[in-house]
């Protein structure tokens, strides 16, 4: 699953980073207001760490911006603006949850866990459609409860659909939740993945489909 982090600390980006990644995470870093609201137009990300103190704008400013647009991905702030006005006004702004420096780095990923368990977010500790499971912990299918080995890439589109379960996933979706905001794609790149994941599902018994919406993006439901 893919994070954004807004901050401009290089040191506790990088301690974030490392963080969420053992968590189990993917996360882009951007430093500046200008970057991370021109990439926010154009990528989709599971969830927004945000600091307030950005060099060229303030993190409110950029919060208030992302909800004008109806984006709806949650947000948890992390400033050093510890008072209770402050509180006040950065979740009466948009932001869903709001930490206060220093804090650990065990209660941000808590935090974000809740966020992402919340109806209409991404995350559950185990995913499951007809004899398909997904552990989200362990990135580890299943079929008919038999663990199954996946490609890296084949993982990765496996769990956003299953995460997005009863949507459809657009191809843009499925590129960033991959490559990120930076990546480079070939252009056949998410076609290829999909297919292989298509092909391995059905040829290990798994009774489900995954749907191509020409136009739109991917849809994995359940056989029928």
């Amino acid at each position: 699953m893919r994070l954004l982090v807004v901050e401009d600390n290089e040191q506790l980006a990088k301690l974030l980073t490392q963080g969420l990644q053992a968590a189990g995470y993917e996360a882009d870093v951007l430093s500046s207001f200008e970057e991370a609201s021109m990439v926010l137009r154009t990528t989709f990300y599971a969830a927004l760490i945000l600091d307030l103190g950005l060099p060229d704008g303030d993190g409110l400013t950029l919060l208030r911006e992302i909800r004008h647009r109806e984006n709806p991905i949650p947000v948890i702030v992390i400033t050093a603006r510890g008072g209770l006005n402050d509180r006040v006004h950065g979740l009466r702004s948009g932001a869903d949850d709001y930490l206060v420096k220093p804090f650990a780095l065990e209660e941000l990923i808590a935090r974000l866990e809740a966020q992402l368990r919340r109806p209409g977010h991404l995350l559950g500790s185990s995913l499951r459609i007809a004899n398909l499971e997904f552990d989200t912990r362990n990135r580890q299918a299943s079929i008919d409860d038999q663990p199954q080995v996946l490609s890296a890439r084949e993982t990765a589109v496996l769990e956003l659909l299953m995460r997005s379960k009863g949507r459809v996933v657009s191809k843009k979706q499925v590129e960033d939740h991959i490559f990120g905001h930076d990546g480079e794609v070939a252009s056949n790149a998410i076609e290829v993945y999909v297919h292989r994941l298509r092909k391995q599902l059905s040829e290990r018994g798994a009774k489900v489909q995954v749907h191509t919406i020409r136009g739109v993006g991917y849809l994995i439901a359940e056989e029928k």
